[in-house]
């Protein structure tokens, strides 16, 4: 883990660490996960700017994944035909489109396909809430940009975490070990259920697995030990 990494870890925590703590009140989640995951999901959109933006700056830019059908062939939306037969599918299509385009103009690693038309951002929030949810649970929070705000993408990646909770270990959690934050982690990026059922087999080498061949679950654990002795 580098050092420009633990900085941002400390920026996260000095910014947002309070009201993670109060989101968490209660529950054995520990607020380095909530920080782990926000270095995982968004952190290659924001490394180059944090020290110089604001907070608000920082989550309004905190949008990604672009893949659609053949590769997205299970969740929904699979791709822009798909969104737009929705009810309100063509306004959350504008929408997401449009943080699409913002997010190109500050990374250039979506220079290229922001080029497609067809192309939209799927995932939102510092925690990237997928838009999957904007048909089953909270439309409005996609629509009205609740994501850009902390406390709406806050507010949904504790709800996420604390449903993952539940399912892995019990509603009667009191506790967990670094192993059992790290599957915690993993069921946040795959679900609970493929995670709970894979524990045994694969231990860390579970999640989405990058082009450096490292899975999801080596990088949270990698993540909370860089955390180890910094607050």
């Amino acid at each position: 883990m580098n050092t420009k990494t633990q900085d941002a870890m400390i920026w996260l925590n000095q910014n947002f660490g309070g009201d993670i703590d109060a989101a968490l009140a209660g529950a054995p989640i520990p607020k380095n996960l909530m920080i782990a995951i926000g270095i995982q999901e968004t952190y290659y959109i924001w490394a180059k700017m944090y020290k110089t933006a604001t907070p608000e700056e920082i989550l309004a830019i905190c949008v990604g994944d672009t893949i659609d059908f053949p590769r997205r062939s299970t969740a929904w939306p699979k791709n822009r035909v798909e969104l737009e037969k929705h009810s309100q599918g063509k306004a959350m299509f504008k929408v997401a489109r449009a943080a699409l385009e913002r997010l190109a103009k500050v990374n250039s690693g979506f220079a290229t396909v922001v080029k497609n038309p067809d192309k939209f951002c799927h995932g939102f929030g510092m925690f990237q809430y997928d838009i999957q949810f904007f048909r089953s649970a909270d439309p409005e929070f996609f629509l009205n940009g609740g994501w850009a705000t902390w406390k709406g993408t806050l507010g949904h990646g504790v709800d996420e975490l604390k449903g993952m909770l539940a399912t892995l270990y019990g509603a009667h959690k009191t506790s967990l070990s670094h192993d059992e934050v790290v599957f915690l982690g993993v069921a946040y990026n795959q679900g609970a259920l493929k995670t709970k059922n894979n524990f045994a087999s694969k231990h860390f080498k579970m999640g989405y697995k990058d082009a450096q061949g490292i899975y999801y679950g080596e990088h949270i654990d990698s993540n909370l030990k860089a955390m180890e002795g910094l607050w």
